[in-house]
């Protein structure tokens, strides 16, 4: 399974990447927002920091507004996802965009029939947002579940890019079902090296360690 970077903070990017734990990166525009910077600037530098597809947003509503937009999002670096939303527009913006050769992350998933119309469009990615149906009392996973199944019985090749991911279960549960990538905030990502039998076990091992008086250098 890939691991995306949820975030448009580029230290936190160097520091996975360095670990080989960025496999790419997404963004939308609170990130830009939390960062502080302008967005061509911050994607671009993100899209010199990684190798793999940096998602970037476009803000427009209407079909022809997000493919202008989309277009010009493309050309900062050959490894842009024109990020749109499902919605009819969006998948008119995806087609046309994917037309042309761009990848393209449809994103706000939150249906397998959503899921099945951003593949019928040619959807390089189809982001179902895992947490925000949790948070109306609804298993996230179970979406998840549907789109693998939907999308193996007929050999789509868009990828399922699980996102709204909070919590190290989450990630768990994606790569159990086969989603084919999870993007999470950069302090999901290292809290899944987290477990308190570690740190117990690391606890209990120093003190014995202690009690021999050795030293390694």
């Amino acid at each position: 399974m890939k691991f995306f970077v949820d975030t448009a903070d580029t230290g936190a990017i160097v520091e996975l990447r360095d670990l080989g734990m960025v496999d790419g990166v997404t963004t939308n525009p609170s990130l830009i927002m939390k960062s502080g910077r302008d967005m061509l600037a911050v994607i671009a530098e993100i899209c010199e920091i990684v190798d793999g597809p940096v998602s970037a947003e476009v803000v427009a509503l209407r079909a022809d507004d997000m493919i202008a937009e989309g277009r010009k999002l493309a050309e900062i670096a050959p490894n842009i996802a024109v990020k749109v939303p499902l919605t009819w527009d969006g998948l008119k913006a995806c087609r046309v965009l994917t037309g042309e050769g761009r990848m393209v992350n449809v994103t706000l998933c939150f249906s397998p029939n959503q899921a099945l119309l951003a593949a019928k469009a040619g959807a390089s990615f189809i982001s179902p947002f895992i947490g925000r149906l949790d948070d109306i009392h609804l298993d996230g996973m179970d979406l998840i579940q549907d789109i693998r199944e939907i999308y193996d019985n007929y050999a789509f090749q868009t990828q399922i890019l699980a996102a709204s991911i909070r919590s190290p279960n989450h990630v768990a549960e994606c790569a159990r079902i086969g989603a084919d990538v999870i993007t999470a905030p950069p302090e999901v990502i290292r809290s899944l090296a987290n477990h308190p039998l570690t740190e117990k076990g690391i606890a209990g091992f120093l003190a014995d360690w202690e009690k021999t008086g050795q030293k390694i250098l």
